[in-house]
């Protein structure tokens, strides 16, 4: 009698985070012989770079983001969950859902970054970052609600904090931010309202270094500031918010502090590790810097788990040049795409030399025929640049009715200078809402009842 031979079942690699990395990962295995489990608590990867494009109502969110399982679906050895992972049991290698398990050989973890205001969590309340697409409907929300609710306001005060809105950080998105708001202002709302000037519109950009996209050489970066500055955005460097309440931002400046009204602030200043970060350490010992980010190996494994990887914005990786990569989605995508050959080289039983990043530049948009392009020896401004920007972002858009559909958008919105997602939602207006009160007196309400003033 010939014994039967039991198979061996495939190789499990489960991934954690739909983002780049994750979803790089993802594709990379497609082909291979493992069964790949990606989980995530959202159904739907998400372009965050044009994530201000929705904020500012050029873009609707269905524009930027694709279904995780259309994306997939043709990579038949990989499944998708939609759920949180609650822990990781390291030493029975699962992963740990609210309601199941998911065992693993490999794990990948790629849950990205939120928003740090430096221990003043009570900010976020007054001063939304642009992280998610809630996000960057809530920033929408907040910036057309304003010119709408200056539209009724008859205090002059008042309406110049409404017409007031401030961008706290001077990297890509805080310029890309402060730059469309500019435009929307000064351009495609002009000839909207009646009983307000739309041009008295006041934007501020807050940098607490000495100058706006420190990433890109200073050419670049003056390029830049004078681009914002010559669309109506007020720079100011050196600047240093120190609170944040009741509409009130409080600068500091050269030892002196100021204080400025506006009734819409934005935070782009900084991020923290999600927190699979501080799960990771609590399960495995591993290592995380200030910022949260979990400490990786030249491969981009973690100290003494060499089957758990960490890639994107979750990872500090600083073996290239003793400073970590920055979190941008190129980073991500190369380091996701080399943990998935890596695994299959393993599964061969080779290796590969250590994870190197190829950095093919920065960039950033300013406005409609405006951004700067720094791609090391090659240094682009102005209208070049900026069709160099819409290349790069359509390329990158992940399905092709995605890439279909922005291109038509952008197209409409050069030629016409309208926007059609200029839609306020939401429970809740943050935005002043007029009232009757019980003696017939006008009143205005902050929607999370902070204060109620008389008209």
């Amino acid at each position: 009698m010939v014994a039967s031979l039991k198979k061996n079942p495939p190789h499990q690699v489960v991934i954690v985070g739909g983002g780049f990395g994750g979803l790089y990962a993802a594709k990379a295995l497609a082909q291979a012989n493992v069964n790949v489990t990606l989980i995530d608590k959202r159904n739907f990867h998400l372009f965050q770079p044009l994530l201000y494009q929705v904020a500012t109502g050029m873009l609707s969110p269905a524009d930027i983001s694709a279904p995780l399982r259309s994306i997939l679906s043709k990579s038949k050895n990989t499944k998708v969950l939609l759920g949180e992972v609650k822990d990781i049991d390291p030493t029975t290698q699962q992963v740990i859902l609210g309601d199941r398990v998911v065992p693993y050989d490999t794990l990948i973890v790629a849950t990205g970054a939120k928003h740090s205001y430096f221990g003043k969590d009570s900010w976020k309340d007054f001063a939304p970052g642009l992280k998610t697409v809630e996000d960057a409907i809530e920033i929408r929300r907040r910036i057309f609600s304003a010119f709408e609710a200056a539209e009724k306001e008859t205090d002059p005060e008042k309406r110049r904090a409404l017409l007031t809105f401030v961008v706290v950080g001077g990297g890509p998105t805080g310029v890309e931010l402060a730059g469309a708001i500019a435009e929307l202002a000064y351009k495609t709302l002009k000839e909207d309202f009646r009983d307000i000037d739309t041009s008295e519109t006041r934007i501020l950009l807050l940098q607490g270094g000495d100058r706006v996209l420190p990433a890109l050489a200073p050419e670049l970066s003056q390029a830049a500031a004078a681009s914002l500055e010559k669309l109506g955005v007020i720079i100011q460097t050196n600047t240093r918010v120190t609170n944040i309440d009741n509409d009130i931002v409080t600068l500091k400046q050269n030892d002196q502090f100021k204080e400025i009204a506006s009734k819409t602030i934005l935070w782009a200043a900084g991020v923290q590790a999600s927190p699979m970060g501080k799960v990771l350490a609590e399960r495995t010992g591993v290592e995380c810097d200030r910022s949260g980010r979990v400490i990786v190996e030249p491969d981009l494994s973690i100290k003494g788990h060499n089957n758990i990887f960490v890639v994107g914005d979750l990872a500090h990786f600083s073996h290239q040049n003793g400073k970590p990569l920055p979190g941008v989605a190129p980073v991500a995508k190369q380091e996701g795409e080399y943990v998935a050959a890596l695994v299959k080289q393993r599964l061969r039983g080779k290796t590969l030399p250590e994870f190197k990043y190829t950095d093919y530049g920065n960039l950033a948009m300013i406005g409609r025929n405006l951004a700067v392009v720094d791609l090391g020896l090659v240094k682009l401004q102005g209208f070049i640049a900026w069709l160099f920007w819409l290349f790069i972002h359509i390329y990158f858009l992940i399905e092709f009715n995605q890439k279909l559909l922005v291109m038509i958008q952008w197209a409409w919105n050069y030629v016409t200078r309208k926007r059609g997602a200029r839609l306020i939602t939401g429970k809740e207006s943050l935005a002043l809402a007029q009232v009757e009160n019980t003696n017939g007196k006008s009143q205005y309400t902050t929607a999370n009842n902070r204060q109620t003033v008389n008209a």
